[in-house]
């Protein structure tokens, strides 16, 4: 009763303790990457304030409404008129009769004062008719910004898949040569078995035993070192993909090298004009290009027509109040920024053929990156067949000293060597799948492609 009670709590331990784990896809490492990335989150927030000011300089082309109000008192009335009063000569008509005229009118004293205290209002509309082309090259300009942020997004989440899928495969790269690193420790157990039955009986000697102890030390030190970079791999792993550290995480996917590198393979130019890098080249020159346009706009004349309206009050007892309007054209034109200005657009210009250069020349990087790609991709794929040649020629010799192991002909150092060479051959094979899986997916990167199979 107590070992079946034991058996169901073994059980029970072992079962928890693998649904703990986590276990995550590729794929959806990847998801989990581009959710919880704060520089992708950013670059999509610069995104959308360039959408903001793609939408904001679309309002240059609306009419310009403004409204202003102005109120002032002034410690004396800014227009004064005083007059005194006198005797003025009764005018019967007859210019001829004044000289001599014998009744006159007394005219009282006047006195006027106006513009102590007063409010103006005044409301402008003005439509641009035209701006030297600088509002249409604005707008250019705010889409071709949005252009920019929106390439720059995906060149930044491109980067993020990259350095994700690197990682993942990393890491399932330890995890298999810890497999294999376990069933080498499997052997060494059942051979150090072997020798300790063999010493006791008196077959062989103790230096047989120690050369076995030896080396499971030497295992036991490559197995530490492994899980250490195990978990520091993994630490890195998680802190890309934003999770918390987790030491139970295991990676589903197998590294799978069956297709050939002509499976991936695309054509250069083709590559070259769909990489994410050389349309961000090609928005650089159109931008000077545009900067440049829209700098000449500076120094040429700006046409506008208008209508205004204004209405000032007094505030004044016995002041009357009036309100007016006009419609109107302006017409502006920078002739004192022409002295200068000519210098500025070749500044800009030079500037133009500085991007122009930077393009081609860049492009060529570019396009050398490719290439170098391609190359890693193929030695990377002739490695494998190396490797695999190898552990197969490993796996044969130690089967052939295994038996002459057993037969007296093979010393038990041989047969050790033939073990190691095993596990030594796998881990390189291991390594070698591992290097043409992240060299294909680099030139997956590079070429603007998304992963095959």
């Amino acid at each position: 009763m107590k070992k079946i009670i034991m058996i169901i709590a073994v059980a029970v331990v072992t079962s928890a303790t693998a649904y703990s784990q986590t276990t995550l896809t590729l794929e959806e490492s990847k998801a989990l990457a581009l959710k919880n990335n704060k520089a992708l989150q950013n670059s999509a927030l610069e995104t959308e304030a360039a959408q903001q000011v793609k939408k904001n300089a679309y309002t240059n082309y609306f009419p310009k409404v403004s409204a202003n109000v102005f109120g002032m008192q002034a410690i004396n009335p800014i227009i004064e008129f005083n007059m005194e009063g006198g005797n003025l000569p009764v005018y019967d008509g007859n210019p001829a009769n004044l000289p001599t005229a014998t009744q006159f009118a007394y005219f009282p004293g006047m006195e006027l004062s106006m513009f102590q205290r007063s409010a103006i209002g005044v409301l402008n509309i003005a439509q641009p008719i035209y701006a030297g082309g600088k509002i249409s090259t604005g707008n250019k300009l705010a889409a071709l910004n949005v252009d920019v942020k929106e390439k720059q997004q995906q060149l930044t989440e491109n980067e993020i898949l990259l350095k994700t899928e690197q990682q993942y495969w990393l890491l399932i790269s330890l995890q298999e040569k810890q497999k294999t690193l376990e069933k080498y420790e499997l052997l060494l157990k059942d051979i150090r078995k072997q020798v300790d039955d063999a010493f006791k009986s008196g077959l062989i000697i103790k230096n047989d035993v120690l050369k076995v102890q030896i080396k499971q030390s030497e295992l036991e030190a490559n197995k530490n070192k492994l899980l250490n970079g195990k978990k520091l791999a993994t630490m890195q792993f998680c802190q890309t993909i934003g999770i918390p550290y987790d030491s139970t995480l295991i990676l589903q996917e197998v590294i799978d090298v069956s297709q050939s590198p002509n499976q991936y393979y695309t054509d250069n130019q083709i590559a070259l004009s769909g990489r994410t890098e050389y349309q961000l080249l090609e928005k650089s020159v159109e931008a000077t290009q545009l900067q440049t346009k829209m700098k000449t706009g500076d120094y040429m004349p700006t046409v506008a027509v208008g209508l205004a309206g204004y209405h000032i009050n007094m505030l004044e007892k016995g002041a009357n109040n009036f309100t007016n309007g006009l419609a109107y054209v302006s017409l502006s034109i920078p002739i004192s920024d022409w002295w200068g200005g000519s210098h500025s657009i070749k500044e800009h210009k030079i500037k133009q053929r500085i991007a122009e250069n930077t393009f081609e020349d860049t492009k060529g990087l570019l396009n050398l990156q490719i290439e170098k790609s391609w190359t890693d991709v193929n030695e990377a794929w002739k490695q494998i067949a190396i490797m695999k040649e190898t552990a197969i020629q490993a796996e044969e010799n130690l089967k052939v000293s295994q038996t002459g192991y057993n037969s007296g002909v093979v010393t038990l150092s041989d047969l050790l060597e033939a073990q190691a060479l095993v596990t030594e051959t796998a881990d390189k094979l291991t390594e070698a799948q591992t290097q043409y899986k992240l060299a294909v997916t680099t030139y997956l990167q590079v070429t603007g492609q998304k992963q095959k199979g």
